[in-house]
């Protein structure tokens, strides 16, 4: 099992195109396994000539856990930030960003272009700010600034986002239809995923790893983090945003937002898609990441 000792802690990853391949390091949301970046879309960058790293964020799927930490206080978060101090939390959204270098270290990577969706977004954009000897271009994908004047989730995609799931391990099948109703609310309307697709794909995280407490301790380090957008207004890399158009998780604002703070940066809207990487647009997608790394 491919495993690096990193920063301090066990990150999970993989590995897959040639070794001669421009190295891209692809980074998950909150709560997701490496998965969500599914092998199709894997399989897309390796034949355009990648060599594709996926991993695993601390916390979550196979990487090391943080279950002795509890779980967090978020109004402590949310009070620490605007009082301008560091939160008492298991880790910070910047241990993410070090991982991710630390992993590029550990293979032997001097740089590598950087891409990630959500708050794997915020991640590489941090990996940017923080460890910039590492990064030949970014991504940013369905992602903000954490600008605090940026509009905020519909109630319904926070409700999906939010609301905790039934116990797996005591009716596996709740746990299945809530994360199969709450796909639907934060899907692409434009390309909806079969019920019976959406199902598989929880299953089969269900089985790879199964760690509930996660995604709250995540979760916490995203609402404590910093506003980025002075230091990213510093940045001088290629960078695209991309957003879709329809997001009710994270609105497109955040998206332009973001472009708006890089100097530089792209800006990609994909009208009819929401907070999901549907698979009929995976080469859109690809080819809105290439405006950055074939300026690298």
């Amino acid at each position: 099992m491919p495993e690096a000792q990193v920063n301090g802690i066990t990150i999970y990853y993989e590995v897959e195109g040639p070794d001669d391949g421009k190295p891209i390091l692809l980074i998950t949301g909150v709560g997701t396994q490496m998965t969500r970046f599914p092998k199709p879309f894997v399989d897309k960058l390796v034949a355009r000539g990648y060599r594709v790293i996926r991993m695993d964020n601390r916390d979550i799927g196979l990487s090391q856990k943080f279950t002795d930490h509890g779980l967090p206080d978020f109004k402590e978060a949310m009070a620490a930030k605007a009082e301008g101090r560091q939160a008492d939390l298991a880790y910070q959204l910047s241990d993410f960003a070090a991982d991710g270098a630390a992993l590029l270290d550990h293979l032997g990577i001097d740089k590598a272009h950087v891409a990630g969706f959500s708050m794997g977004g915020m991640i590489v954009q941090l990996m940017a700010i923080e460890h910039p000897d590492k990064v030949l271009s970014m991504a940013s994908i369905m992602s903000n600034t954490a600008n605090p004047d940026l509009p905020k989730a519909t109630p319904e995609a926070m409700a999906a986002l939010t609301t905790p799931r039934p116990d797996a391990n005591a009716d596996l099948d709740a746990f299945v239809a809530h994360g199969v109703a709450s796909a639907k609310v934060i899907g692409s309307p434009a390309w909806p995923i079969p019920d019976d697709v959406l199902a598989a794909n929880i299953l089969s995280d269900y089985e790879r790893s199964y760690h509930p407490t996660g995604f709250p301790r995540q979760y916490a380090a995203i609402l404590a983090t910093y506003d980025r957008r002075p230091f990213l207004q510093k940045l001088k890399l290629p960078c695209v945003a991309i957003h879709g158009v329809q997001d009710p998780l994270v609105p497109v604002e955040g998206g332009r937002d973001t472009a708006a703070n890089i100097p530089g940066c792209e800006l990609v809207e994909i009208d009819g898609m929401g907070h999901n990487l549907p698979p009929q647009i995976f080469d859109r997608i690809i080819d809105a990441m290439e405006l950055a790394t074939l300026k690298a």
